[in-house]
Parts: C-alpha cells; structure tokens; sequence
C-alpha cells in the first residue's frame, strides 16, 4: 500500500478530468473532519466530494488548504441543496458554497436531489451553466437524477450532465441507469458505495470472492464498482481503510466475480427507500 501510488483519471464529456476514485466527506465536521481529509490527501486522494447540506465546506475548504497541495491539483465538488432550487437561490447558493470553502470555483457542482414535485431543478441546472459560464464551477452535473429528469434538463436547456452521483452498491447495481449514462456520455458516481448497511460486509457471495484474491470484502467492493466505469467515493476514518480503498488499481476481478456481484442486486434495494421519482431532500 503506497501511499505515492497515484489515483487515474477519467475524461468528463467537457474534456475535464476526474479521478477515478474520491473521498467521501459526509459527516466529516470541524477540526476532527479537516484532520481526516488532510490524511486522505497525504495518502494520495485528490477528490473531495462535500455538498451545502452537509454543513462542511469550510472544513473542506481548510483542509485543502493546510494540505500544502496546489489547487490544480485538488479536485473539489459541491451539491445544491433542495430548497435552494429556484434560480436566484440557487446563483446565490454557489457563491455562498464557495465563500464557505474560500475557494474561487469549484471543481464540479451537482443538484443534490431532483425534487420533481417542486418542479424547479430546471431553473436550478440553468443557475448552475450560468455559474459555469462566470467561472465559479469548471463541470456541472447532477445527483440522484432519473433518466427522465435529465432528458427534460437536456430539452429545456441543450445541455446533459457530465456526472450523476447515485446510490449505488452490490444490493442496488444500477445497471439500467448506468446503460442510460453511458449512452449519453455521463459517467456515474456512486454514493454509499460500501452500502452503509454493515450487511453487506457478511454476504457469502462477497466474502468468498474477497477470500479467493486475499483482499477485503470493501476492496472487492470498491473494484467492481471501477471496473463497471462507476466512481466510488468512500469515507475512511482510519489511515489502514484510506489505504486499503486506495489498493483496488493493483489487481482485478474476473468476469465470473464480476456477474457473481452484479447478481446480488435487488428490484427494491435502496437502503432507505430513497427513489428519486417522489424523495423530497431539501
């Protein structure tokens, strides 16, 4: 487990580029938080992924800071919260995230949550080009968006996400979503990408691939994930579970293991029942 061992990137359908793997932020508050994400960087990860609602842009924005690494060399992502949807909320919003993390852009923003029965993440996506095109955000994208809600945000606006963050892990493997993703040139992030539920960690099917290579059930987790085209964007408290997420680029899962995963995925498997179709986050 090198800690020099570089993270690849990826090509966004804008021509930026995005590790392959991020660090995950959530609940990650204050001091103790800045001290996690300035080991995440010392390790090697570059993607920090934080949003409005999780109240710690600021500690993201420290963390950045204190890390001794240059801005280019960071890549930073942010989310719009729900109730801030509505265009002139939203303009201000952005700036607000970016005075928290005393940053000058961000390098991705998503709308955190679609909330179609507000019926305003157009105008939201509109105030997120128009930051873009000011210079506060280099990519724009998405999170939690049905392919349907994109198809309405490229007919009003012309323009497609580069990313849609998604739940997504070996109960719940997207696989129709992600289809649609990769016909339209987005590529798919995922969200609990280890599941929360600790459960997953005692399934049979995943510990016996994990005991078959001799690597953690996580990593095998976290290498299906890269070697279906996903982003996983795990959190990590402990510099041993930084590493080990960091390891998954030195081996690979075979096809067999790969459909062993992709079968374990379940019609109703969102851990708390979060469809995108009528969940309100605000």
């Amino acid at each position: 487990m090198n800690r020099s061992e570089h993270i690849p990137n990826l090509t966004l359908h804008d021509g930026y580029a995005i590790p392959a793997l991020g660090f995950g932020t959530y609940r990650l508050n204050g001091h103790l938080g800045v001290q996690t994400m300035q080991r995440a960087l010392a390790h090697g990860y570059r993607m920090l992924d934080s949003a409005f609602n999780y109240e710690n842009e600021g500690a993201v924005g420290q963390a950045a800071r204190l890390s001794g690494l240059q801005r280019d060399e960071l890549f930073i992502t942010s989310k719009l919260p729900g109730r801030h949807h509505a265009y002139d909320k939203a303009i201000v919003t952005i700036e607000e995230s970016l005075y928290r993390a005393q940053l000058n852009y961000f390098d991705l923003y998503l709308i955190h949550w679609p909330n179609p029965n507000q019926g305003l993440y157009v105008e939201a996506w509109q105030a997120l080009i128009d930051a873009q095109k000011k210079g506060q955000i280099k990519s724009i994208g998405v999170s939690n968006f049905l392919p349907e809600h994109i198809e309405v945000l490229k007919k009003e606006t012309g323009i497609i996400p580069v990313i849609n963050q998604i739940e997504l892990h070996p109960y719940f493997n997207q696989a129709e979503q992600c289809a649609y993703h990769q016909q339209h040139g987005i590529l798919t992030m995922a969200w609990s990408p280890l599941g929360r539920a600790r459960d997953v960690f005692q399934d049979a099917v995943l510990q016996e691939i994990a005991q078959q290579i001799g690597k953690s059930v996580a990593q095998v987790i976290l290498r299906w994930q890269i070697q279906l085209g996903v982003i996983p964007i795990p959190k990590a408290s402990s510099d041993e579970n930084q590493l080990a997420n960091k390891a998954i680029f030195q081996f690979e899962l075979s096809d067999e293991q790969m459909q062993q995963i992709n079968a374990l995925t379940r019609s109703n498997g969102r851990l708390k029942n979060q469809d995108p179709a009528v969940y309100e986050e605000f």
